[in-house]
């Protein structure tokens, strides 16, 4: 019972997820942008910067971590080990060319470890990692990220969610259309950059996202 409690608090965890852009935050500033939309349901955050110093990456991760700590909402690390255990993370996502998971879940034993799958053969290779969750990336066409693999659709997402148990978490080009039916075809959690960094009201956009992702949930019982 203890361990189904467990399962249930990450999956509501990885519900939704703001993956952080600070050039698309634009002059309201990356915190500000992450504080509403928390507000508007966001239940994970994942903090990405590419083009950072490592110490001002440690200082943006540890004033992000205070916010969020008030609010109950994890922070998640991209790429960065060294950042996740400066800052006191929550946890980490890593791509196939980053550390292993093995060594990530050494150096931070109680962290919640994502892992980027772009095909089905990497997802079977990972399923002997010890992950918490994929990153199925992308599931449709986007700008945010200029190295990503083809989309796999959403019946690319379909046949991934038929060949694990574990979470899967949507990413690449999420919007507010799209998000039931990605939830319906089998992704557990959604995570989304633009439409949220950009929206003019963040609080807002999330809470839409949290209604679309629950419908699609729903939808996928009622079809089960």
């Amino acid at each position: 019972m203890i361990e189904r409690h467990a399962a249930l608090a990450r999956l509501d965890t990885l519900r939704l997820h703001l993956v952080t852009d600070s050039a698309l935050c634009g002059e309201r500033g990356l915190l500000a942008v992450v504080e509403a939309a928390v507000r508007g349901g966001v239940s994970c955050v994942q903090l990405r910067e590419k083009t950072l110093g490592t110490r001002a990456f440690v200082e943006r991760a540890r004033q992000l971590k205070a916010r969020l700590q008030a609010h109950g909402v994890p922070l998640i690390i991209n790429d960065r080990v060294d950042v996740a255990l400066a800052c006191g993370a929550d946890g980490v996502h890593v791509g196939q060319g980053d550390m292993a998971p093995a060594d990530v879940r050494r150096l931070l034993p109680g962290a919640l470890i994502g892992l980027s799958i772009e095909t089905l053969e990497q997802l079977e290779r990972a399923e002997l990692e010890a992950v918490d969750y994929y990153g199925i990336s992308p599931v449709f066409s986007t700008a945010t990220k200029t190295d990503a693999a083809a989309a796999v659709g959403l019946e690319g997402l379909r046949v991934m969610r038929a060949h694990t148990r574990r979470p899967l978490v949507a990413i690449g080009g999420i919007a507010p259309g799209n998000a039931q039916a990605v939830m319906a075809a089998g992704a557990d959690g959604l995570a989304v950059v633009s439409a949220l960094c950009m929206a003019p009201d963040p609080a807002e956009v999330a809470r839409c996202f949290a209604r679309q992702l629950h419908a699609g949930l729903r939808e996928r019982a009622a079809s089960a």
